[in-house]
């Protein structure tokens, strides 16, 4: 049995596809944790069990990962908590369970950075760290997806792109770094809960082909977009005032701070492309790959569609 929480999610809802299909062939049987099954799709619908509620409650999980061989573990993300609460709080209850059902294998989604000298102080990244350690305590085989930022966080600049040719973020316009995209990490989880032969505790970094610079990443939207596009960095008191204004919890938009300035100082930096610690799970999404199939869809969209994805 395979749980998989967080499945409507950006990464869940494509990872599920791929065990739904998968699954059947070896023997597996699938189980999800979700808020709203409603917003399962309806071809999948059929093909697991539901348990309806939050995988951060106790009662729920204890349901959920009954007779469980392993999970697929995301944090939803809660900008109204202090980042300890919102990843290591929410999963406490998770961890306890795991421990309690003899769960053998857990794969969470986290972050790059563990070991260089901006961990300590790179506020969500941290914390998120911290929840790898928790999880791991609990006794299971554990595998910590280390991630970068995502392509598809540029899909909240598509208005901006679409309207003024500009994104916007706060690193140095020339300091190139790893992005992934959501489907590499989907299909990095599904190769690793499918195939459970790994031991212990370990990191698996999932990354695009090269690293990346905010300008590179101008240059290429440019080109395939067709339009000229260009990016205008934001200062980080800027930025936490902004989010302040959203009434944001004031100790997870230092988090926030934190994790930006961690990444403008080489958090991301410095990652080992050779073969990882980990199942291959195909050839890493370029960008100009994701601008091609993902953004310029998007921000091609009438602005009503694109306020109504």
């Amino acid at each position: 049995m395979i749980v998989i929480t967080a499945p409507t999610g950006n990464i869940g809802r494509r990872l599920l596809p791929l065990l739904v299909e998968a699954a059947p062939a070896l023997g597996e049987e699938l189980r999800v944790v979700v808020r709203d099954p409603a917003r399962l799709p309806e071809a999948v619908r059929g093909r697991v069990e539901v348990v309806t509620g939050s995988h951060g409650d106790a009662a729920t999980v204890e349901r959920a990962f009954t007779g469980a061989d392993a999970v697929f573990w995301l944090v939803p993300p809660d900008a109204s908590v202090a980042p300890d609460e919102a990843y290591s709080g929410f999963t406490r209850p998770a961890a306890r369970a795991f421990a309690a059902h003899g769960v053998g294998h857990v794969v969470g989604v986290s972050a790059l950075g563990r070991g260089t000298p901006q961990a300590a102080r790179a506020g969500l990244v941290t914390a998120s760290l911290a929840m790898d350690d928790l999880i791991a305590d609990s006794g299971v085989a554990y595998r910590a997806l280390a991630n970068p930022s995502f392509f598809e966080n540029l899909l909240e600049e598509a208005g901006s792109i679409r309207e003024n040719g500009v994104f916007t973020d706060t690193a140095a316009a020339d300091r190139p770094a790893p992005l992934v995209a959501v489907a590499d990490i989907a299909a990095t989880a599904a190769a690793l809960l499918l195939d459970r032969s790994w031991t212990g505790v370990g990191s698996v970094p999932v990354l695009g082909p090269q690293d990346l610079s905010p300008d590179d990443l101008a240059r290429i939207m440019t080109e395939e977009l067709g339009r000229p596009v260009r990016y205008e960095r934001q200062p980080l008191e800027e930025l936490r005032s902004a989010l302040l204004g959203h009434g944001l919890d004031e100790a997870f938009v230092e988090g926030m701070v934190d994790m930006k300035r961690a990444k403008d100082q080489g958090l991301d930096s410095g990652v080992d492309r050779s073969p990882q610690a980990g199942p291959q799970a195909g050839p890493a999404t370029g960008f100009a790959q994701w601008c091609a199939q993902t953004l310029r869809p998007a921000v091609l969209a009438a602005p009503e569609a694109a306020d109504a994805r």
